[in-house]
């Protein structure tokens, strides 16, 4: 990778910026834009930047590596599923994962209870993949993550009204609640399932030993049942709440006068 300024001699080395990626850094599932990635470039030559996505590396860097450069270079720290894959300067951390931690028997146990469910739901339209799995927890969409934009800003409408993600959450609850499992409405059309603990918080650990001054996270689901409300509200950060990226690049502008 290019030769980075260590954080040592950055003007605000002693400060982290942490970001969410969906309505934080790009619109939903969409891509950041060139004002945007500029704006990074900028902070991260004060400061220490890095983002905290639900999503796996590769989708993380369909939206914010618009290039096609690698997704490390622009970063100091990359945390994706929450921290569970995590990565400093280009280099991998230790990563955990859920269906080690869970056992294939549990898994499979609430998979098909899901999967019962959705096709049993009645819901306007339904696409394709309706669990994702991935290395640190399951992904779960009634509507299918195969969904357009259209599809997904329609869903977004539907779910406000029917509650059709809170009512599925709050029955896995009660059905699952030895499991030790933690439900995350997040984005437009589907909510995380991971342990306890594993939620944006997860990455603090990573962060933690660098013994920064202040740690910022600026995110959009900051309310309770949110995807970033565990972090934004943790004692360990200062909390940025935003509703789109142009909230977050004023908010960066005000905070290292850019």
């Amino acid at each position: 990778m290019a030769s980075v300024v260590p954080f040592s001699q950055r003007e605000r080395g002693d400060v982290i910026c942490l970001f969410d990626v969906d309505g934080t850094l790009t619109p939903a599932r969409r891509t950041a834009s060139p004002e945007m990635l500029d704006l990074l470039k900028q902070v991260r030559q004060k400061a220490v930047i890095g983002f905290v996505g639900g999503s796996d590396l590769a989708k993380i860097t369909e939206q914010l590596a618009v290039h096609g450069q690698n997704i490390t270079d622009d970063f100091d720290f990359c945390f994706a599923e929450n921290g569970l894959t995590a990565i400093r300067l280009g280099k991998e951390l230790e990563s955990q994962s859920f269906i080690k931690w869970l056992g294939e028997e549990k898994y499979k146990k609430l998979v098909r209870f899901i999967l019962h469910y959705i096709a049993d739901l009645d819901i306007p339209i339904k696409r394709g993949t309706f669990i994702e799995f991935r290395n640190g927890m399951i992904n779960v969409s009634p509507i299918g993550r195969n969904a357009s934009v259209n599809e997904r800003n329609e869903f977004e409408a539907y779910d406000k009204e029917h509650k059709v993600r809170a009512k599925l959450v709050e029955l896995l609850k009660k059905e699952f609640a030895d499991y030790g499992l933690t439900y995350s409405i997040g984005g437009q059309i589907s909510f995380d399932v991971f342990p306890h603990s594993w939620d944006k918080t997860y990455a603090l650990k990573f962060v933690e030993r660098e013994n920064f001054k202040e740690i910022h996270f600026f995110g959009d689901k900051t309310y309770q049942g949110g995807n970033d409300y565990e972090i934004y509200e943790d004692p360990r950060t200062i909390g940025h709440a935003v509703t789109k990226p142009e909230d977050t690049m004023a908010e960066l502008r005000k905070l290292f006068n850019l």
